[in-house]
């Protein structure tokens, strides 16, 4: 299938952007984001470059879990704004070209979801069963994997039943029962509301939680709950997205993409496995851990996509490397205990790990964009925010967003005793870092951001080629190349403080290609047989287009 005949397929090539609402802009003076503080904020993104931008949960909630604890699926938290913000600020984004996404946490409700409230009050609720229950206390010694040191089990007891409820997260987050048809017609129904308010899809909160089922439980397969979803989104909406959060072994996350003849599932996923061995590669400066994760990625069906992602909300979890290897990462990057959570995880953003170093910071979202798949970013990422090291938890890296120098960054003109989070105060605090001077800065990260993203913008083979690395004898530099029907791309990376020269050969090109340099003005042309040699800068970083002769396209 060419290009050409899947521009519905715009997630394939889309610059996808993770902000809290609550976080990025408080336009009334309370402390708190909100709708209309993000909608003042479109035009910037649009510069930035975005094409869709990801919402974390608006839902009405009690916050206990920085509102993945939702007491309605078709509300929005009142701090927020209301539906009308919403619906106003999708209808601006849309405007300027981005579509906008958010959060479907469907895994489980908060303790004062009205649902749980009722399934509390008697055995015989009719929302007694949307929710997960025992008659038998849990075996002695019960975990919790996913917030180890901070929930004490997955089986918590109802007093005035006696029963037992599951909650695979915190206690105050009890899990629904998808194989309870009722609660399935309630996730369709949530669903399509969104999508009618103009959402152009949903990112999909810890699936292969949401799919485990009761034991003893009526449904053959969780996996038909996944395909039912995607099917009724795209009657209400063809070109919708479910970009799902499956961080299992790729052998494992294959059949949640599904695409079989029973159907598809999640449209895309994001790439933890090459995420961690990402990092793995930049701490032992050598890019081999990386290329052994994307050369083992199994092939996908042309309708689903990888997301490739340096930072998200959470800790930067390392789960799927070995012990071993999670001590190096964890020795070079969060040597101090603190900094580490759940015993996988880091609380630091790139570049506070990366003791901000701006060549090693650029390099790697430099190779983060030219990655096979869909770029992902976390707010702030673009002016390289900090975490605040003074938060506990991953909330340390859910900071407000940093629009000028000041207490408060520019984020509202309250006191910064009333923010709903504080901003850092060591080198990366707004004084240090913000929008309003790197936007008046043209060697700025932000600018940086600006220029890589147009880049990327005129380039599908980014988001579409086929990944190949092409051979060369220096080791701590990566030299790959994506190739569509559209084109080919190469990209080098050098891992390494030590200056490169790397040479490689382009042989299957035709006669007269040349290499046009997307990130300078140079062209390289091929030797006799594609024959190429180039250097490369400490930690430096070159794109290149191959141009074809009579091929047509401006470079």
């Amino acid at each position: 299938m060419r290009i050409t005949d899947t521009s519905d397929l715009w997630w394939k090539s889309a610059v996808i952007y993770c902000l809290d609402v609550e976080t990025y802009l408080d336009s009334d003076g309370d402390g708190v984001g909100d709708l209309q503080g993000l909608a003042q904020r479109i035009d910037y993104l649009a510069q930035l470059g975005v094409t869709c931008i990801w919402l974390m949960p608006i839902y009405p909630t009690p916050d206990r879990d920085d509102g993945y604890d939702v007491t309605d699926f078709y509300g929005i938290d009142p701090r927020l704004g209301n539906h009308g913000m919403f619906v106003e600020m999708v209808r601006t984004a849309n405007d300027r070209g981005m579509r906008v996404i958010v959060d479907l946490v469907v895994n489980h409700t908060s303790d004062r979801h009205p649902w749980f409230v009722a399934a509390k009050r008697s055995v015989n609720s009719p929302y007694r069963d949307y929710y997960v229950w025992r008659d038998d206390p849990p075996p002695k010694g019960q975990k919790n994997t996913v917030f180890p040191g901070e929930a004490d089990g997955i089986w918590t007891n109802d007093e005035k039943s006696g029963q037992w409820y599951l909650h695979s997260f915190y206690e105050h987050q009890p899990d629904l029962n998808i194989a309870n048809p009722a609660v399935r017609d309630e996730i369709a129904r949530t669903i399509g509301f969104w999508l009618q308010l103009g959402v152009a899809g949903f990112r999909v909160d810890a699936v292969p939680f949401l799919l485990e089922v009761p034991e003893g439980a009526d449904m053959a397969n969780p996996h038909d709950f996944l395909r039912d979803a995607r099917r009724f989104m795209q009657r209400r909406s063809s070109e919708a997205v479910l970009l799902g959060e499956v961080n299992l072994p790729y052998e494992q996350q294959v059949p949640y993409f599904g695409a079989t003849d029973d159907g598809q599932e999640l449209t895309m996923q994001f790439d933890f496995v090459a995420m961690q061995r990402l990092y793995l590669s930049l701490v032992r400066r050598d890019p081999a851990p990386l290329v052994e994760a994307l050369s083992s990625r199994p092939a996908l069906p042309i309708e689903t996509q990888w997301a490739n992602f340096l930072r998200n909300h959470d800790e930067l979890t390392l789960d799927q490397l070995s012990d071993d290897e999670r001590q190096e990462v964890f020795e070079a990057l969060a040597p101090d205990e603190k900094q580490r959570v759940y015993g996988r995880g880091i609380v630091k953003r790139l570049p506070t790990m990366l003791q901000g170093d701006p060549r090693r910071i650029r390099m790697a979202y430099s190779l983060l964009f030219t990655l096979p798949g869909t770029p992902v970013l976390f707010y702030g990422e673009e002016i390289g925010m900090g975490e605040n090291a003074e938060i506990p938890g991953r909330q340390a890296v859910r900071t407000p967003m940093q629009w000028s120098a000041g207490k408060t960054g520019g984020f509202s003109d309250a006191a910064p005793s009333r923010l709903v989070a504080a901003p850092p105060s060591d080198g990366f605090a707004p004084e240090h870092v913000n929008v309003a001077d790197q936007i008046e800065d043209r060697g700025s990260l932000l600018h940086f951001f600006r220029d890589l993203i147009s880049r990327y913008r005129i380039s599908p083979e980014l988001g579409w080629g086929a990944f190949e690395v092409l051979e060369q004898d220096v080791s701590a530099v990566l030299v790959h190349s994506l190739r569509a029907d559209v084109g080919r791309m190469v990209a080098v990376h050098n891992f390494s403080e030590v200056p490169a020269t790397v040479r490689f050969a382009l042989d299957d090109e035709p006669e007269g290609a040349s290499l046009v340099d997307l990130l300078g003005a140079h062209r390289l042309e091929l030797g006799e047989r594609g024959e190429v040699e180039l250097e490369v800068a400490p930690y430096g970083y070159r794109w290149f287009r191959v141009a074809r002769p009579g091929d047509g396209r401006v470079t």
